[in-house]
Parts: C-alpha cells; structure tokens; sequence
C-alpha cells in the first residue's frame, strides 16, 4: 500500500469519527438523555449534596465591625 493510499484511508477513518461524534442524525446528545433520572432518589440526593457542598465553599461576606463611641 503506498503512502498516498494509506494518507487516504486514514482520512476517510478519521471523517467516519468526525461524522459519528457529530451525531448527523440531528438529534443532540443531551435529548438522549433528557430525563433520564426522573423520579430518581438516588440521583435527587446527588444533586442536593452537590448544592450543599458548593455553598459550603462560597466566601461569607465580612461582617461589619460596630461603631463604639464614634470610632471605628
């Protein structure tokens, strides 16, 4: 097989991985997957975890200091 023969089908591979990751049948990844944990308590538990742990890693505000006899 000569380089240009193997240059050919390896494009030819790569445009049949482009097309499939592409999805070509118009339909997007995520309409696959749409409600899919539905009704799920598992999965409900998750994201509510998931809240819990990324409030938890938010910055609290500064409180203010009280002024005590007009100084600061």
């Amino acid at each position: 097989m000569s380089a240009l023969e193997k240059l050919e089908k390896r494009l030819a591979s790569l445009e049949a991985e482009v097309a499939k990751l592409k999805h070509e049948d118009g339909t997007p990844w995520w309409e696959e997957w749409f409600g899919a944990f539905a009704n799920d308590s598992h999965f409900e538990e998750a994201m509510k975890l998931g809240r819990k742990w990324r409030e938890s890693q938010k910055p609290r505000p500064k409180r203010k200091r009280k002024v005590k006899n007009g100084r600061s």
